[in-house]
Formats: C-alpha cells, structure tokens, sequence
C-alpha cells in the first residue's frame, strides 16, 4: 500500500491509477479505525478497480472546546487494517498540505448544515465540507464512501458533490454494530466500561421509536417518550431526537409520517463525557 504524505505524491498515484485505466474508490477517514471503516472500503472495491483512504484529524471540524487534542490516533494499526482490508493508498497529509499558509478559503453547503448536528455544532459541516472537498481535489476519486451512521454528513457531502459538479459517485455504507447494537465509533473508545454498558440503550430505544413511526405512532409524541427512555437509561443528556424525511432531514410537517414515506430517526446523546450521535431508517406501512 502506497502511503502519501504530501499533495504532490497523491497527484503523482492518482496519474499513475489513470494511466492503467483505473477507476478509484476513496473512504475518507480520522483514523482509529474499526471493522465500519473497513466495511468501506469493501463496499468501494465492489464497485471499482482500486480503493483509496486517507487519515486526517481535521482540525476545522473541531470547536475549541471539544477533543481535537485527544482524539484517538494510532496511524500503524489504521495503516496495517488498511492494507488488509486491500486498500492500495492512503493519504496521510499534514495539516499544512491541506490548510496552507494564510489560507483563508472554506465550504459551506446552507440549510442542510445548520439543522440537527449544525445546531449543536454549528462550524462542524463547514469544517467537514472544507476537508473533503479538498481531499476529493487531491485523491481525484470516481466512486467516494462514507458510513450512514454520520447520515446528516452523508447528504451534506452529496449536496455539496452535486452543487461544485465533482462528478463523483457517492455510497452510502450500512452502519456496522456491536453485537449489542452500539453503532460502531471511534468514540466509543472514551467510554468506560460501566458506560458501555449502559451505552446499548441508545440503539434499543432508537429501534422501538422507529417501529413506533412505522407503525403510524405520532412523531412528536414518540420522540419525547424516546428521550425521556435514553435518559432513564443512564445517559447524562440529550441533544436531540428528530424523524426526519429521509432525502432531505426536512421535518415530516405533519402529526404522522405518511404511508409510504421513508425516513429518518436521527439521535444525539451523551453519557458522561462521550457524545453519542445514530440513526436508523423507518418506511411508513400502511
């Protein structure tokens, strides 16, 4: 697996991958990798020649007082899982190739950034938006894939792809869990083992709310009884509970998901000091 450190070496692969006639998958990532990750790069490989990543603790996604200085980093066991997964590159940039000197430019796709995630972190999609699409200029992929399990990222990214033409595909790749149903994190590493435990209520209680709306249960009603039911489940706060219409996270605007309409249940919680965010799909029956 070729590892590249500067923009130049990414260009120079990517000349070479062109040249073979090569089309390129690329799973973006801020490393401590886990089996989700490695999930996408499977699923880009399904769909292409090659598979790329990349690992970048992206400082502009990062509010001063949250834990860009304690982020989990192991680069030689992300790397090694990497290249077993059947990865052929990865880009490992310096802040300085991503961000250079007096740089002063940023991305910001509105409305879809400053709803659910954007109000509790409002500069988080600009950062986000900023990084990948400069990682996408420097990797130059065909295919990209990010996880669902970061939804409201997921459609940030396919707004953004579809309003600057970059002319990629962007997958979507399932949300991988713990065999008690914890979407799988790199946060979750901050936990202790007493909140782990109690962790597993969240995708619980996210599951039956979501059978509820399927159901045809009011959505404002189901959706307070959910955060009443995560805090009883020990965790400290929540930030949100929403179901949302799934293509665009607009409100459903009704008392009830209409039949047939697909959505999505969207949560963000936190026990102790680990902010947990999931979400699942739901489709109206009738």
């Amino acid at each position: 697996m070729v590892v590249a450190r500067t923009r130049a070496e990414a260009l120079d692969w990517r000349r070479q991958m062109r040249a073979q006639g090569k089309r390129i998958a690329f799973a973006p990532t801020m490393g401590a990798l886990h089996a989700g990750h490695v999930s996408l790069i499977k699923l880009g490989l399904e769909k292409t020649d090659v598979a790329a990543s990349s690992i970048f603790v992206n400082p502009t996604q990062f509010a001063a007082h949250e834990d860009l200085s304690t982020y989990p980093r192991s680069e030689a066991n992300d790397l090694a899982k990497l290249a077993e997964a059947g990865c052929s590159f990865c880009y490992c940039p310096l802040p300085t190739e991503m961000y250079p000197p007096g740089d002063s430019t940023r991305v910001m796709v509105k409305d879809l950034s400053h709803i659910l995630e954007g109000e509790v972190r409002p500069h988080f999609f600009e950062g986000v938006a900023s990084v990948v699409s400069r990682l996408f200029l420097h990797v130059g992929p065909d295919v990209a894939v990010f996880g669902e399990k970061d939804y409201q990222q997921l459609l940030v990214i396919r707004r953004m792809v579809q309003d600057l033409g970059f002319g990629i595909e962007i997958l979507g790749g399932p949300t991988l869990r713990e065999a008690d149903g914890l979407a799988m994190s790199s946060r979750n590493a901050y936990l202790t083992a007493e909140e782990r435990a109690r962790s597993a209520g969240l995708a619980r209680v996210m599951r039956e709310t979501a059978a509820l709306l399927e159901g045809g249960a009011g959505i404002r009603a189901a959706t307070d009884a959910a955060k009443a039911e995560i805090l009883a489940a020990g965790f400290t706060s929540v930030d949100y509970v929403e179901a949302r219409r799934a293509d665009t996270l607009a409100p459903f605007g009704l008392e009830c998901a209409p039949v047939g309409a697909s959505g999505r249940l969207l949560v963000a919680a936190r026990m102790g000091k680990t902010r947990l965010i999931d979400n699942v799909g739901f489709v109206r029956r009738g």
